[in-house]
């Protein structure tokens, strides 16, 4: 996974030929951030949804979000931008649909970064309480973590990559201990495939289940994103996307078995109502079945896991700022990189300063960093995201058959991407639905969270059609910056 420096220092282009397949991987699995999923999210998951069939509601998930690569990736092969979803809507539904999706994905990854901070400071507050008796505010150690992602992200995109390389194996190792030593042991009652039984699978409240799987995916989109900065962007885009979700999904998918098998398939859900916090359920099984010194590891790698994703969906979020002020959406400044570095450092100053302010107003409105911050934010973020896949499903439609002389199968043109269209906007209806339960707040604060999406794709619009009155032929190439 050697790196390149083939672009002169005082371009303003980003870094090309900086990413081997390898690290595009490693970037959108640390967004992903599976280790705080398995441990945070899914004992949630696995309590209000399906029990002890979530396994099999990954899977299903799994199969919808593969059938969304296929199209994804079949456009990225055509449209190489930082800009992800957003160039994508621009090329296959017009530079307004363009702006929208752009405005909504900077929002998405910028609230998720932020909640993601809540998050980090809120775990970090209390390991620190509880392990060295060192009584700090959880934003102290939010705003500490957001200086050493700010340098990060200024400089070279390789140096992100090499220090989530090390967090990302690190995890994976920990889990598939444990997940080893439970199937090896024969958990609770015996190795078995109850899970993916019908009278799980469709037990309790499915579509909740479904909608925390959907969200454990989160972040594996981002690999068209390093499309500029990728060596042979047109073979390693749709490698890292395809690796990344199969990778993610089987993970998951393994280990929740390997938890409702360590616990016992009727005693999942009542076990875990029975905990204060259901978060430390990953650590019972570890006690018991490994013991306390992998459960230590855990611990500390909890922590780190997030600090992966923070930096992860730093990059995505300065990338967004980059692609869309190099277009003319937002200020020119944006569209800036790094003499030296080729980073897209305005962007990233900007993530940086966004992430600050909103942290500090929660700081001073006294607002719970996890139940409230991360919670809300996160939960947003996730619609917003099913809501740019059904988007960018649709532009894949549009865009191949706007181009006949590319000659793709039905399959890839219209099937795959019609299906996943389709199946994404259906979750996403859930999601509105079941928003309460996902942000764990009342339904008039769940509802007014969702209001913002439609004014993030107003806003996008309205840039758009600014950028159409004030520069036509600048409009018109909205998304199709060339390698």
């Amino acid at each position: 996974m050697s790196v390149s420096t083939s672009v002169p220092a005082g371009s303003n282009e980003l870094r090309r030929g900086a990413l081997s397949v390898g690290f595009i991987i490693f970037f959108v699995v640390s967004a992903a951030s599976p280790l705080s999923v398995l441990a945070g999210g899914f004992p949630i998951g696995i309590m209000l949804g399906s029990g002890a069939g979530t396994p099999a509601l990954l899977v299903i998930a799994l199969l919808v979000l593969l059938a969304f690569a296929v199209g994804y990736t079949t456009m990225a092969r055509h449209v190489t931008n930082a800009g992800g979803f957003y160039a994508f809507s621009s090329r296959g539904l017009g530079g307004l649909a363009g702006g929208a999706a752009g405005m909504l994905a900077m929002f998405a990854y910028n609230i998720l970064q932020v909640g993601l901070y809540g998050m980090f400071g809120g775990v970090m507050a209390g390991t620190m309480s509880s392990v060295f008796a060192i009584d700090l505010p959880w934003w102290s150690y939010s705003l500490m973590a957001m200086v050493s992602v700010a340098i990060l992200g200024y400089r070279n995109i390789d140096l992100s990559a090499r220090v989530l390389s090390l967090i990302v194996v690190a995890e994976y190792l920990a889990i598939l201990v444990l997940d080893i030593a439970i199937l090896r042991s024969g958990g609770d009652s015996g190795v078995n495939f109850d899970s993916f039984k019908a009278e799980h699978v469709f037990s309790g409240n499915p579509s909740i289940g479904l909608l925390f799987c959907f969200a454990a995916f989160i972040g594996f989109e981002a690999t068209t994103i390093y499309g500029e900065e990728a060596k042979n962007p047109q073979r390693a885009i749709p490698i890292a996307t395809y690796v990344s979700v199969l990778l993610i999904g089987c993970f998951y998918a393994i280990s929740i078995w390997s938890m409702v098998i360590g616990v016992g398939t009727d005693k999942i859900v009542p076990t875990l109502q029975a905990l204060t916090d259901p978060t430390t359920f990953i650590y019972g099984l570890s006690d018991h079945y490994v013991g306390a010194h992998l459960t230590q590891v855990i611990r500390v790698l909890f922590v780190v896991s997030i600090y992966a994703g923070l930096l992860a969906f730093h990059n995505s979020a300065a990338r967004y700022f980059y692609a869309i002020g190099r277009d003319g959406l937002l200020p020119k400044s944006l569209g800036l990189t790094h003499r030296i570095h080729q980073s897209p450092h305005m962007g990233s100053a900007l993530q940086s300063l966004i992430a600050a302010v909103v942290v500090l107003i929660f700081a001073v409105m006294e607002a719970d960093p996890i139940l409230q911050l991360f919670a809300w934010f996160s939960s947003l973020a996730t619609l917003c995201l099913l809501l740019l896949m059904a988007l960018t499903s649709a532009a894949v439609l549009m865009y191949f058959k706007r181009n006949p002389q590319l000659k793709l199968g039905l399959l890839r043109r219209l099937i795959l991407p019609g299906f996943s269209c389709a199946a994404l906007g259906i979750v996403l209806v859930i999601a509105v639905i079941h928003f309460d339960v996902l942000t764990g707040s009342s339904k008039a604060i769940s509802y007014a969270l969702c209001a913002v999406i439609p004014a993030a794709l107003i806003g996008g619009v309205l840039l758009a059609m600014r950028l159409r009155r004030k520069s036509p032929e600048c409009f018109a190439k909205l998304g199709s910056h060339k390698l």
